[in-house]
């Protein structure tokens, strides 16, 4: 398998933050996701804690927070999110791709629509030069391949993760959207709250 940490760092070298927009877990959804694969993190791979577990809608590559018109953001998303009534994240289907184990979840149709809306409202904050990645389907990582990436065995994770002998679904309450300045250190990944934004008219805790 490959870095995931050397492949990103290319574009998204360790230390800086970037703006990204996510959907985050509950510690308690955190924990039930997270459950059946403890201890599947072989030499190689940098399993994700629970305290940072996320589903990505997009990442603003090479954007800070500085470099957008927060308040117009902020305002713009917001006012799309008040229609947008909350829903329900299911994830299961653990998959070993070339640089994370991960779990996706559907449905995915109302997942796309806020992805592209967040997408759009980014680009439309700021006048600086950036690259929009936006997510093409709702996932979280596992773990994350590191430091000895290639001696990491593909098939045999595969081979583990088919072994588990439990139910695997779990569920993300989505009532909110998640605005963060977010950078990793060649292993972890790690972030900055900088703004949650209601969905469906919730108000802020």
């Amino acid at each position: 398998m490959e870095s995931f940490f050397a492949r990103v760092g290319r574009v998204w070298p360790a230390g800086r933050r970037d703006l990204h927009w996510h959907i985050l877990p509950t510690a308690a959804e955190a924990r039930a996701l997270a459950a059946p694969y403890k201890g599947l993190a072989p030499r190689g791979l940098a399993g994700v804690s629970v305290e940072w577990m996320h589903c990505t809608l997009v990442h603003a590559v090479g954007l800070g927070i500085g470099d957008v018109d927060t308040d117009a953001l902020l305002e713009e998303v917001g006012g799309y999110a008040r229609l947008v009534e909350p829903f329900t994240l299911t994830f299961d289907r653990p998959s070993v791709g070339a640089v994370a184990v991960e779990i996706s979840g559907w449905p995915g149709r109302q997942f796309t629509e806020i992805v592209d809306a967040v997408t759009q409202a980014t680009a439309r904050s700021t006048e600086a030069a950036f690259k929009s990645a936006p997510s093409r389907y709702p996932h979280m990582s596992l773990a994350y391949t590191s430091h000895g990436a290639e001696d990491v065995d593909a098939v045999t994770l595969r081979a583990a993760l088919a072994d588990i002998d439990q139910p695997l679904s779990g569920t993300v309450r989505v009532d909110r959207l998640h605005l963060v300045e977010q950078w990793h250190d060649g292993a972890h990944i790690t972030w900055r709250l900088a703004a949650e934004v209601p969905l469906g008219g919730r108000p802020a805790d």
